[in-house]
């Protein structure tokens, strides 16, 4: 059992929490999630208590253990990859150097060695005796490879690093497991991994995340943070976002029935029981579900950008042909022999092994790096907007967010007044004196909103959105999601967002050293496709 008890946090005039009393119970994942800022994180920190709230208390069961994900990469430089893992569970940790201490001591008495043998029976109850297995198999199911167990932190590739501190985080079956975005840095692999293993996990979860279909696969419960409060509600992210959302409609709609509306939401809740996930929680989640009150069910407080691309003009029967195309930095080859063409309806996910292969692609074909081979050809009809992973050289003079947006209207564009800027700024959720914020001041989220502003302004018929989820909260995703989604042009995107990838492509083309594998089907269909596999292991 974990509970909160009237957590209060206040920095300064700005409220976190105010009175919050919560409860999680044993067999649950609970997924946290809150607009940017809502104290997601802040929560599990209070919980683990890395912070101390203004007021209220944490309570957890007598003898229960709590782990909680660190974030500090350096945090252990000098520690060996297979101890870091191991220090997760500290009492076992400390039990072994109190016995390891008697035994190297030629003073220890035979009170001590009694007081040894007792610490032996602990330290085996604790898993002490096959720790090291147990530590190494975990890395190795998370992808670390068993030539860097005995490395230091510090020694080990940085994408390395976070996994290691995750299989800490995971180490010794704690009874309370608190994580912080655990998908980071994760290939589709290893994530797949992860929510088969908190899919049997059996004691309690908590869960921040950005990544909609790990909350879908893993999470049992929500606990939204909003307004200063936190409310549990049954069920995914996805059955909360879309029971919200009916709630929404239903709460606009004056004139249907009250009746009306009561049957409907009890057909969502049976529909969504029946096809409660395909996770391994599917059956607890389904359970929980048709127990579910349809009291429970409350329209969102959210706001939610709009995000809404309108072509200039349909685009024609040539719209990309790429050639041959190779590319190499410091002498690794990223890509080489990719060739394709676009075609009207396309919407494609890029995929590659190697993470700047994507990026290096998209500068390419966007003019801003030259390829070290091969061409490429864009239609007469194309109006495109890209959207690149790094946009720092778009803010770097500091002016207001008027201005900003006012040097990116397009030539084609007129007519364009105060009004008009403000407009898609407002779609973006930048109003009243947001406007005036200075570039310099703003957040990483806010940044990527005025990217989408400005891509929004060029009407384009072609978008290209590398990493387009970074830095936004659960409802910009949602809303570019479906945004992309809803557009009638082509998009070419890549994404760690594994619900943006499925939903959006219907065409997978990915990038290897030997060539390309282009598919028409779905993601998740390219990621179990048995002839994609083999051709990945030949062409890698």
């Amino acid at each position: 059992m974990l509970s909160a008890r009237n957590i209060s946090l206040s920095y300064g005039k700005r409220v976190l929490f105010d009175e919050v009393n919560i409860s999680f119970t044993k067999g649950n994942c609970y997924g946290v999630i809150g607009a940017n800022g809502a104290g997601k994180s802040t929560f599990l920190k209070i919980l683990s208590g890395e912070i101390e709230p203004n007021k209220g208390e944490v309570e957890i069961g007598k003898h229960e253990r709590m782990s909680f994900l660190k974030q500090n990469q350096f945090e252990f430089d000098e520690e060996t990859v297979l101890h870091t893992v191991m220090l997760g569970h500290k009492k076992m940790m400390e039990v072994q150097l109190i016995k390891d201490t008697i035994y190297a001591d030629a003073n220890s008495t035979e009170e001590d060695y009694l007081r040894a043998g007792d610490l032996e029976a602990e330290f085996g109850e604790m898993g002490g005796y096959t720790a090291e297995s147990d530590a190494a198999a975990l890395l190795s199911d998370l992808g670390v490879e068993e030539k860097f167990h005995h490395s230091l932190m510090k020694e080990i590739p940085a994408n390395y690093k976070l996994r290691v501190l995750l299989a800490q985080a995971l180490f010794g079956n704690p009874d309370i497991l608190l994580l912080d975005e655990p998908t980071n840095g994760l290939d589709i692999e290893t994530i797949t991994w992860l929510e088969n293993f908190l899919g049997d996990y059996e004691n309690i979860v908590l869960v921040v995340s950005h990544d909609r279909h790990f909350l879908d696969a893993v999470c049992t419960h929500v606990a939204d943070v909003d307004k200063s409060k936190i409310k549990i509600y049954t069920g995914n992210y996805t059955f909360w976002y879309e029971s919200s959302q009916l709630a929404a409609r239903q709460l606009a709609d004056k004139n249907k029935k009250m009746e009306d509306k009561r049957a409907a939401l009890l057909d969502f809740i049976a529909r969504f029981s029946a096809n409660a996930s395909k996770s391994r929680q599917a059956t607890s989640r389904k359970k929980a579900l048709e127990k579910l009150s349809i009291e429970e069910i409350e329209p969102s407080n959210r706001k939610y950008p709009g995000i809404i691309f309108q072509p200039m003009r349909e685009v024609g029967n040539q719209i990309l042909k790429v050639e041959q195309l190779r590319k190499s930095v410091d002498g690794r080859k990223l890509f080489d022999n990719v060739s394709f063409s676009i075609h009207k309806g396309d919407k494609i996910a890029l995929l590659s092994k190697d993470p700047l292969a994507v990026s290096n692609f998209f500068d390419i074909i966007n003019g801003i790096t030259k390829a070290d081979h091969g061409n490429y050809e864009w239609g007469t009809t194309i109006y495109k907007a890209y959207l690149p992973i790094e946009n720092s050289g778009f803010f770097s003079k500091g002016m207001n967010l008027m201005d900003w947006l006012y040097q990116f209207v397009p030539p084609y564009v007129t007519d364009v007044d105060d009004p008009f800027i403000r407009g898609y700024l407002g779609k973006m959720l930048f109003s009243g004196d947001d406007i005036k914020k200075n570039t310099d001041v703003l957040s990483g989220g806010e940044k990527v909103r005025c990217m989408i502003s400005r891509m929004m302004l060029q009407n384009p018929n072609v978008v290209m959105l590398d990493q387009p989820t970074n830095h936004l909260d659960l409802e910009s995703i949602q809303s570019f999601n479906e945004g992309c989604q809803n557009f009638p042009g082509v998009v070419l995107l890549t994404s760690h967002d594994h619900t943006f990838m499925e939903t959006v492509a219907n065409r997978i083309i990915e990038l290897t050293p030997s060539g390309t594998i282009d598919r028409l089907m779905t993601f998740d269909e390219y990621l179990n496709d048995k002839r994609v596999k083999e051709l990945r292991e030949e062409m890698y």
